[in-house]
């Protein structure tokens, strides 16, 4: 595995490497400057389970803006940092955990080992990113093309310009939009770096797209042993993130905690609302800390068989449902009460 035998690297209050847990990060689409809407997002993020939050630091007021919502936020709080090497060396001055930077569009030699000397006084972590939308000309004529071996060897290049600087307290990221790009080169990079590394498939798309790329690109890479930290990179609210990434890492068995909905994909049998019922019971279970399997069944004929596996469960019927723990049935309950009965049992469950 090797994540296991990753850099450890503090991030705040965070360590990440070394076989420490996978964590999950995000970033903010507010205006950094704009202190309250960001930190109302990145409360909302906190509550949905977002470990590690990324803010875009395009100008001054952005940076200084740091300092304010640090102060009103409880997870580390990484800058994101393009073209100007200023903004990296404000952020870290404003209180940042981390800087996200890409060597080869921030200057020359003399702005990059600014930006390396401000991060080892205060020993911040610097995440060396590379894009393949963003790779050399050099690298894309000598690959004949965007390559898994060209993202590698850009992001290995970035790395050793810091590593010239004395430093290494270092996170490295390579993101495409390929899917099957993307796992090539994290493959090709974990065998040649002991860094930790953070893990996403950049530009997925959309909740729908977006969901399937990340879940494919992601469970591929993960699987391997390969992944620090991770992102679901998804158009929408960010909070979708977290919760997409938390069902990747729970059914990889990555991560334990937080209930499992399972439940039947309907047939001719179903005579209740069953996709409203499962997506009602898959928003009500979020809030419980609990670490069960609950099952949304959409008959009386099979839901206890198939429910056999599920700590608990309902099945509906015409006009009444069954509570099922373990695969017994409990009770029977006209069917309006079904939610409302699940979500009593689970008030009350016994850890």
């Amino acid at each position: 595995m090797y994540r296991d035998h990753t850099k450890v690297v503090q991030i705040g209050d965070k360590k990440i490497g070394g076989g420490n847990p996978i964590l999950i990060q995000s970033m903010t689409n507010t205006k950094t400057e704009d202190v309250k809407a960001t930190v109302a997002q990145i409360h909302a993020l906190e509550a949905a389970g977002c470990e590690i939050i990324r803010c875009t630091v395009p100008t001054k007021e952005a940076a200084e803006a740091l300092g304010e919502i640090k102060k009103q936020i409880h997870i580390p709080l990484v800058a994101d940092i393009h073209f100007d090497y200023r903004m990296a060396v404000a952020a870290m001055e404003n209180g940042a955990d981390k800087i996200r930077i890409n060597p080869g569009n921030i200057g020359g030699p003399e702005k990059i080992k600014a930006v390396v000397d401000t991060a080892k006084e205060r020993n911040i972590p610097i995440r060396v990113g590379v894009n393949s939308g963003s790779l050399e000309k050099e690298l894309v004529e000598k690959y004949h093309g965007v390559t898994a071996e060209g993202l590698v060897e850009s992001a290995l290049d970035k790395v050793k310009i810091i590593e010239d600087f004395d430093y290494d307290n270092l996170v490295i990221s390579i993101k495409s939009s390929d899917v099957l790009m993307c796992v090539k080169a994290h493959e090709l990079l974990a065998e040649k770096t002991a860094y930790p590394l953070h893990v996403g498939i950049t530009e997925a798309g959309t909740l729908y797209s977006g969901n399937i790329k990340s879940a494919v690109g992601l469970g591929i890479i993960l699987y391997q042993g390969i992944g620090d930290t991770i992102r679901v990179s998804l158009t929408g609210d960010p909070v979708e993130e977290i919760k997409s990434a938390k069902r990747i890492l729970k059914t990889l068995n990555l991560r334990k905690g937080g209930i499992e909905v399972v439940s039947c994909p309907t047939c001719g049998r179903t005579q209740i609302d069953l996709i409203g019922l499962a997506n009602q019971v898959e928003t009500m279970v979020q809030k419980f800390p609990l670490d069960i399997k609950v099952a949304v069944m959409g008959c009386v004929v099979n839901g206890p068989g198939e429910a056999k596996e599920a700590d608990i469960g309902i099945a509906g019927g015409k006009g009444v449902g069954l509570l099922i723990k373990k695969g017994e049935i409990i009770r029977k309950v006209p069917e309006a009460e079904l939610l409302e009965v699940l979500r009593l049992e689970l008030e009350n469950w016994e850890k």
